[in-house]
């Protein structure tokens, strides 16, 4: 089954005089990429988490929130005096270049760039386990909703496959009927060449080749044919992290319609090719979002 990278999962844990919770959100990416925003005590564990979450997810751009309040009534803060320091000089300093009134309050102070920030202390070991568990817990969530997702990613991959087989189904007749019209082409060219004077071998041998490889598109029919059901078979297939996977396949099967489209010189059958362009173009949309 396949697995969509766009999922979302949350959870909250009471940890010791805690409130711990933790949100993972995952969107497509070509790679692995974690950002994570977590308080400055579990920056211990930031690596440990990055790790868990890799091992789980495997690919996709991820975002890790974890959010820890404590209970009762010790709420307990830390000041940056330094910072704050800093952040009053460089705004006296401005204030001087641009000859503005200086003149602001602690509470301004305050508020700037983790000038305050809660402290939550130390945590335990025991404590900073829990967290990485919860977050592999989450991360369990995250790839249920990627299957959820990954259902209907494969829903709409397969028509858009199926439509492109069938389509090439219907080039058959018309395949015939063009060539037919190229044979008869061919006929009235040789008898022009044969017939005159100055008939040049060469030329015939040119002209021969020439409608020969626009007249054959039978290659391209087979080979495409071959690129859909190997694509079908990947999206049948349990094994993880098929979506680089199928993007090759996709770009076989473009070069093939392409060609198709080039060589066939018919108006119905490059409105064939133009409808099989367009489902190409829906199912590399999706195939995109593919784990």
């Amino acid at each position: 089954m396949l697995q969509s990278m766009t999922a979302f999962g949350s959870a909250s844990k009471t940890i010791g005089d805690l409130q711990c919770t933790v949100e993972i959100k995952s969107l497509n990416g070509k790679q692995f990429d974690v950002y994570a925003k977590i308080p400055q005590s579990l920056k211990p564990i930031d690596i440990q988490l990055r790790n868990a979450i890799k091992k789980k997810l495997k690919r996709g751009s991820i975002e890790l929130i974890i959010n820890l309040k404590q209970f009762g009534d010790s709420k307990p803060i830390a000041i940056n005096q330094e910072l704050a320091a800093f952040y009053k000089d460089k705004i006296k300093d401005l204030s001087k270049d641009l000859d503005l009134n200086a003149d602001f309050s602690l509470d301004t102070i305050l508020k700037l760039p983790e000038v305050v920030s809660t402290s939550h202390g130390t945590l335990s070991e025991n404590s900073l386990q829990e967290i990485v568990d919860l977050c592999d817990e989450i991360c369990n969530q995250v790839i249920e909703e990627r299957k959820k997702e990954g259902a209907m990613l494969e829903k709409t991959l397969v028509n858009n496959i199926n439509n492109i087989q069938n389509t090439v189904r219907e080039i058959e007749p018309l395949e015939k009927e063009r060539r037919t019209a190229k044979k008869d082409k061919l006929k009235t060219h040789l008898k022009e060449l044969t017939s005159d004077d100055k008939f040049d071998e060469n030329r015939l041998e040119q002209e021969i080749v020439y409608y020969i490889e626009k007249l054959d598109i039978s290659e391209e029919q087979t080979r495409l044919s071959h690129h859909c059901e190997y694509f079908l078979e990947l999206v049948n297939n349990d094994s993880d992290l098929i979506g680089k996977k199928l993007g090759f396949v996709c770009q076989e099967i473009g070069r093939e319609i392409n060609t198709m489209g080039a060589k066939a010189n018919h108006v119905g059958i490059q409105k064939l090719v133009v409808g099989m362009k367009d489902q190409l173009e829906q199912a590399k949309e999706q195939i995109a979002n593919v784990l």
